[in-house]
């Protein structure tokens, strides 16, 4: 016998058509969320209504609700006002976010595109970050949530960052993207769909509402995060290079001073005067007297100075 004949069920039958447990209908009966069963005689009798709603029930658990949550929502549709607009917002907010779509990958491409075998140690990473997903139906394949994520990993990989490299920084970038996905959920919270989400549960119209606000300002997250992220590297970019390409050269070494190169005139006339034998001796004495001679010009130039100014006052 087909379901769409069968207008009355048992519990076991109710449970088998639903996909919950007898126990779960019976808790679900015990906090109000399922209507009592029909009682005939000696047995309870379900029907079509209740089936229905242990399907709305499963769809909105999956959709990530609380009971205590659903409850209300059943409430307000018991009492005459409709689920329609909130499944609609419920289904705006959790619809993709992004035009990407997802691909498949197996693990030859895999490893040809990381020029080798990524390694069992950064494969498991790159599962638990959630940039590859194991498929149930493939062992030599994966699913890729964000081809452009891989992509860049790919990049990076090329130009020599190590893949475990690439992985504490994807973990540190994706705390501090939910951090600013938070604070956008908040601020637009705040100023824009408060009016909107005030009653529990909303209105129809509201909700219906709060749906059309969400298609206009999905895009304006990721394109203040693309505006202020291409500002903010190119300030760092900038200011980066100018310390590497002005940074001054260090002082040389006794070894790099000893080498310094004098004209081989200079080395004639020094040998012609003292003897070969001597002519390293002299030019060592000759400097230290240079150095001696302007460090007591300069320390004389700071006394007269010092003098001059004593006179004015």
């Amino acid at each position: 016998m087909s379901e769409q004949s069968v207008a009355e069920y048992r519990i076991e039958d109710l449970a088998h058509h639903s996909g919950a447990t007898v126990r779960t209908i019976r808790a679900y009966q015990d906090r109000g969320l399922l209507p009592r069963p029909e009682r005939r005689g000696r047995s309870n009798v379900y029907g079509t209504a209740h089936l229905a709603r242990l399907r709305q029930i499963a769809g909105l658990l999956d959709r990530g609700y609380t009971l205590a949550s659903i409850k209300e929502l059943l409430d307000a549709w018991d009492a005459g006002r409709g689920l329609g607009g909130v499944l609609g917002l419920v289904t705006e907010v959790q619809g993709p976010w992004t035009d990407e779509e997802a691909t498949r990958i197996t693990r030859a491409e895999l490893d040809e595109t990381f020029g080798g075998s990524p390694g069992e140690r950064a494969l498991a990473d790159a599962i638990e970050l959630g940039v590859l997903e194991p498929l149930p139906d493939r062992d030599d394949a994966f699913l890729v949530p964000s081809p452009q994520e891989l992509a860049v990993a790919a990049e990076l990989h090329a130009a020599g960052v190590p893949l475990a490299a690439i992985a504490v920084h994807l973990r540190e970038l994706r705390g501090q993207v939910e951090h600013i996905a938070a604070r956008f959920l908040e601020f637009t919270t705040e100023h824009v769909f408060a009016r909107y989400l005030g009653h529990r549960p909303p209105t129809d119209e509201n909700a219906a509402e709060a749906a059309s606000l969400v298609r206009r300002l999905r895009p304006l997250a990721q394109q203040t995060v693309d505006a202020e992220l291409a500002r903010a590297m190119r300030t760092f970019a900038t200011r980066s290079l100018q310390q590497h390409l002005t940074r001054e050269d260090p002082a040389p070494t006794v070894s790099e001073a000893r080498s310094i190169t004098l004209p081989m005139r200079t080395i004639q006339a020094v040998q012609a005067l003292v003897g070969p034998e001597n002519t390293a001796a002299f030019i060592a004495a000759a400097a230290e007297r240079e150095v001696q001679t302007r460090t007591l010009d300069a320390l004389t130039s700071q006394d007269a100075e010092r003098r001059e100014l004593g006179q004015e006052r």
